[in-house]
């Protein structure tokens, strides 16, 4: 990636994304604090502990939401270990919406009466989701969380990852971060090289820049990632030519995801443009006259 390409995104993400995502790219790329982003994550969390009022940009309504909450421990996961307090409050939050087996689903129905995308007031979102459920416990494995919901969770994702037969690509990304930081790493190791076909057959190996489909860089967003071996290095190789590629002359990627709200479509937009520059430093396409990002909390 130029330097000019890097100081395009700059540009774009300091005039259009969320103050969250302006913090996020100053952390990662200019050797900014963490404490701005963890106060900016705090505004988006609830008494219950978990976190909503529109942190997913799909999701506008106040209310916790089982993906908005994901997506707090990933920002939170960036910074470090996540603070002992906020990991309870988080267990708290989601052992009071989920199933008998520790399952959760992608969306809580409350969903249906607040501002959100058309797909969640309108689909099945709330039954049970072995992708949202195996994406909140490996956040809490990686950071030695521990909770009772945590170990039936666990279970939970065990019991059907080892039954699956099939799977898509949301669901599979999940499920390879659960088996990146499951304790269990041998078996870890099985499953994903039992599941590795029906895996890498829902990402498109050779994609075009207008392409608008699951990449293996989204599966395996850094090398020592374990679905990273699914792939030949041609054709990581070719998906991180793709990436550099599709960025916009305004610096900035598209987002691919179904637009129904403006504001909602630029957000992602934003969260979209530091995951590809996180995914090219990390496979070494950014120079390194780039700054370095900070290790404090």
């Amino acid at each position: 990636m130029t330097w000019d390409a890097f100081r395009a995104a700059e540009h774009f993400t300091m005039r259009s994304a969320r103050l969250i995502d302006r913090h996020r790219f100053a952390y990662h790329f200019q050797n900014g604090p963490a404490a701005p982003i963890r106060s900016a994550l705090a505004a988006y969390r609830n008494l219950d502990g978990g976190y909503g009022n529109g942190l997913d940009p799909d999701m506008r309504g106040h209310a916790s939401q089982p993906a908005a909450t994901e997506l707090a421990l990933a920002h939170l996961d960036e910074l470090g270990p996540i603070p002992h307090n906020i990991g309870s409050g988080i267990c708290r939050y989601l052992t009071s919406i989920s199933g008998p087996e520790g399952n959760i689903p992608h969306a809580l129905p409350t969903i249906r009466n607040t501002e959100a995308a058309p797909w969640l007031q309108t689909g099945e979102p709330y039954i049970s989701s072995l992708g949202a459920t195996a994406a909140i416990t490996a956040y809490l494995h990686k950071h030695r969380i521990t909770h009772p919901w945590r170990d039936l969770a666990t279970a939970y994702c065990w019991k059907h990852i080892d039954s699956m037969g099939w799977t898509h690509p949301e669901e599979a990304i999940r499920i390879c971060h659960f088996l990146q930081h499951a304790p269990n790493r041998p078996r870890a190791l099985q499953a994903i090289n039992r599941l590795s076909a029906i895996i890498r057959a829902e990402f498109d190996e050779y994609p075009t820049p207008d392409s608008r489909t699951h990449t293996p860089l989204d599966l395996a967003p850094s090398p020592d990632h374990i679905a990273r071996p699914l792939f030949t290095q041609t054709v990581i190789a070719h998906n991180l030519d793709t990436f550099q590629r599709q960025q916009r002359p305004d610096g900035g990627w598209d987002s691919h995801h179904d637009t129904w709200d403006p504001a909602a479509t630029i957000e992602r937009e934003g969260m979209l443009t530091i995951q590809r520059l996180r995914v090219l430093r990390a496979y070494g396409r950014i120079g390194t006259r780039l700054p370095t990002p900070r290790t404090d909390p």
